[in-house]
């Protein structure tokens, strides 16, 4: 597994952001490296690939990393495309495959609707290549290059607007797991809260990549750049006594590292006691190029 981009919508400096964070890796004044936004690549047998969304970022991304190369004149080990959801950042990356002869996306029918009919992101794509949709139905188990690696979506519930969907399925993690070996990745960029059935697919995982996105519950409204809770926008904060890290800690799990890291977030600064106390609690911090083996 590789991480292609660590950062939530905007990336890390975001180009509009002027708050402590960015200023920081801006200027070098502290220990900090930018982010592109949030997306992993995964595979089997590091020849035919998979991407769990595709960010606008991902042109950068694919050349950033050698096995997403073009090997012949014009093709891809790019293999297909699995959405979590329909948010922008996990899904304009699409319009910047457009030069492929096919694209294969693999999301639920919630997802596939709101790229259709409101962002229209897809149907903006076919008008350039072929999509080739496989529809995600949670709890199915579905096969990805040839059966060496296997992938059962689940639902995670969201409350949040229905500007992408917010019905059934619009929100989604995968549990990606190695046919042969059994080892098994859970990837979840966006979750509102840790259910029973969210925890219940989290706590068999040997690795976990999770939502990350604020520290704080109001920190975007506390440095005035939004007038919505980190809850409101669908994210469970990290920080306080109901956040993510201090349930998360007390899981038996190989390894467990916050992705999709908004740019206000003061665990990207590597010398604040929020990164501290997270890298004490036994989680680690994305960053951009980080590979793993599960």
């Amino acid at each position: 597994m590789r991480v292609l981009g660590a950062a939530a919508g905007g990336g890390f400096p975001q180009w509009n952001c002027g708050c402590p964070c960015c200023r920081a890796v801006r200027e070098g004044s502290r220990p900090c490296r930018s982010r592109t936004q949030s997306s992993v690549a995964v595979s089997a047998d590091y020849r035919r690939w998979f991407l769990l969304n595709a960010s606008p970022d991902v042109r950068a991304q694919i050349e950033s990393f050698d096995a997403l190369h073009p090997r012949g004149l014009r093709e891809s080990p790019i293999e297909a495309v699995l959405l979590t959801d329909a948010e922008l950042d996990h899904t304009a990356g699409l319009l910047f495959l457009r030069e492929a002869e096919g694209v294969e996306v693999h999301s639920t029918a919630a997802v596939r609707e709101v790229l259709l009919t409101g962002t229209a992101v897809l149907r903006t794509l076919e008008a350039f290549t072929s999509v080739g949709w496989r529809r995600v139905v949670a709890g199915e188990e579905a096969q990805l290059g040839g059966g060496l690696l296997l992938y059962q979506a689940f639902e995670v519930p969201t409350r949040k607007q229905a500007r992408f969907g917010g019905g059934r399925e619009s929100v989604i993690g995968y549990r990606i797991t190695d046919g042969r070996a059994g080892g098994s990745l859970v990837y979840l960029p966006g979750v509102q809260e840790l259910t029973e059935g969210v925890l219940d697919q989290i706590e068999r995982s040997s690795c976990l990549l999770f939502d990350g996105t604020c520290w704080r519950d109001d920190e975007l409204i506390r440095l005035g750049v939004s007038g919505k809770s980190s809850r409101e926008m669908g994210h469970l904060p990290v920080g306080g006594e109901d956040g993510s890290l201090k349930r998360l800690s007390a899981l038996d799990i190989p390894r467990k590292i916050y992705v999709h890291i908004n740019n206000t977030n003061p665990i990207l600064l590597e010398d604040s006691p929020e990164r501290r106390a997270v890298e004490e609690a036994g989680l680690e911090v994305a960053e951009d190029g980080m590979e793993l083996e599960v």
